[in-house]
């Protein structure tokens, strides 16, 4: 039993130095190219002028820890999502969590334009709104995975026509709507971020603290009231959560698909289900990913510079594809 610890333990450190090494890079690579002694001399040395300080303190840094923090969120709130859900096909893009999500943010930014801190509040209002949409079906309607994945479906597309009536009659709702609507990390700032970074990192800590209640809610909802757990209670908290982690990282990044559904599922085959370590493991993986798909996303087209929503679409949808058919045949 140690050894398998110490073995899940080391998964969960090779994920956090993926993510270390996949900010590194995030700070070198681009259009223009920072050294590794440019990067240290700003990091550490504390140098403020220059070239390559302008571009690492205002381009560079605010873009990868928004990479990281959007990475993370999206992955653990899709660990919760399958988990709750039980459904592994579940992703916060998938059944309709991250277009809610999005209503949120139209309307706060078509309502409330200066209000930029309450647009992470307002993402996870209508990301909660979804999540909570999907579970009541699932409850009332007994659904099979794949109807529910349908139903959720259904709501991103009932949801994303909602995000274009808003846009319809407040066409300066979202400025650079199209970037949002596929997802991006370009013109982030630091005070862009902070709210929702804060957010992110409140739920985190929140995840965390309850993955033993998690545990025990994936053993099914009549074994775990039979330990005592209130599981109805237990499900909306996690949900919450999960809401929350979506709808901050929407905020900010757009509507960034398959993060939740291939990090959770990357960090199951080599840590297993356990919370203790599938979140901090779904954290670590799901930053790196999308901090790797964001370095890509600049320079496979140098000198031009690709959403990273398109890449993680064409790395995910086959991924979804497959683990669908997979699924599909032997749960029908």
């Amino acid at each position: 039993m140690e050894r398998k610890r110490l073995s899940r333990a080391g998964y969960i450190a090779l994920f956090a130095a993926a993510a270390l090494a996949a900010a590194v890079l995030s700070l070198c690579l681009g259009a223009v190219t920072v050294s590794p002694g440019e990067l240290a001399a700003v990091v550490f040395g504390g140098q403020r002028t220059g070239t390559a300080a302008q571009i690492l303190l205002y381009v560079r840094i605010p873009r990868t820890l928004g990479c990281l923090l959007a990475g993370a969120a999206l992955a653990c709130s899709g660990a919760i999502i399958q988990t709750v859900l039980a459904n592994p096909l579940a992703a916060p893009n998938i059944i309709g969590v991250n277009s809610g999500a999005g209503v949120g943010a139209a309307l706060c930014c078509a309502l409330f334009p200066t209000a930029a801190a309450a647009l992470p509040f307002a993402s996870f209002a209508g990301a909660f709104a979804g999540v909570m949409l999907v579970l009541l079906i699932a409850e009332r309607a007994g659904a099979s995975r794949i109807t529910l994945v349908l139903a959720g479906v259904a709501i991103s597309g009932m949801f994303s026509a909602c995000i274009d009536a808003v846009l319809t009659m407040y066409p300066d709702a979202l400025i650079g709507y199209s970037d949002f609507r596929i997802g991006g990390m370009a013109n982030l700032t630091v005070q862009r971020i902070a709210p929702a970074g804060w957010m992110i990192v409140f739920c985190l800590a929140a995840a965390f603290v309850f993955s033993n209640e998690m545990d025990v809610l994936a053993l099914g909802s009549d074994t775990a009231q039979s330990l005592g757990l209130p599981v109805r209670r237990v499900r909306v908290l996690l949900l919450m959560i999960a809401a929350a982690l979506a709808g901050a990282a929407v905020s900010f990044a757009g509507l960034l698909g398959f993060v939740g559904l291939i990090a959770p599922h990357m960090a199951r085959r080599l840590v297993g289900s356990e919370g203790r370590f599938l979140l901090p493991a779904c954290a670590f993986g799901g930053a790196a990913l999308l901090t790797v798909c964001d370095i890509l996303a600049r320079v496979l087209f140098a000198p031009y510079e690709l959403p990273v929503g398109i890449v993680l679409s064409l790395a995910g949808g086959p991924f979804f594809l497959w683990l669908l058919f997979r699924r599909g045949a032997s749960h029908p």
